[in-house]
């Protein structure tokens, strides 16, 4: 049972890598939509709003998947001069700091949103977006980001 979740764990991070690859490149495409519109001269209120909005939103979703990939910064170097115990500890507790610190975030991003989607606020851009929109995205990457780093963590006990 706990190979198959850990398998559909890893399918999730992946899935949210490729999630991360679309909203990058919607902000290539909202970026040539604005630089064309200028050259033939007429406006698209927004854009630069919603490149933002997608920019936010492939950096939430890609930090599960790069951090399984061990793409984020670690202290690896650290590590590497430690054996044994003593490096199965650090481990440990540094994967534990990193689920607490990421749990912490995760929860605010959905106290956040459900706060945005009650008051119904919109954002100060040209295009009055209801700014739960976006933040949907923040909060279900930061989720998704805590569940790796959780995960981690306890393959990092059961390791031997």
């Amino acid at each position: 049972m706990l190979k198959s979740l850990d398998k559909n764990l890893n399918k999730l991070y992946k899935f949210s890598g490729y999630i991360a690859a679309i909203f990058l490149i919607l902000v290539a495409v909202f970026i040539l939509i604005g630089i064309s519109s200028r050259i033939f001269g007429f406006y698209i209120r927004g854009l630069a709003e919603y490149s933002g909005y997608c920019m936010a939103s492939a950096s939430f979703f890609a930090l599960a998947y790069t951090f399984v990939e061990g793409g984020h910064i670690r202290i690896t170097l650290f590590l590497e001069k430690l054996s044994g115990t003593k490096k199965k500890f650090i481990e440990i507790w540094c994967l534990s700091l990193a689920s607490f610190f990421s749990g912490f975030l995760s929860f605010y991003f959905i106290k956040m949103l459900i706060i945005s989607y009650k008051f119904q606020e919109r954002s100060e851009g040209a295009d009055e977006i209801l700014i739960w929109i976006p933040q949907t995205s923040l909060a279900i990457g930061s989720t998704i980001f805590f569940i790796s780093v959780l995960h981690q963590f306890v393959l990092s006990i059961n390791k031997n």
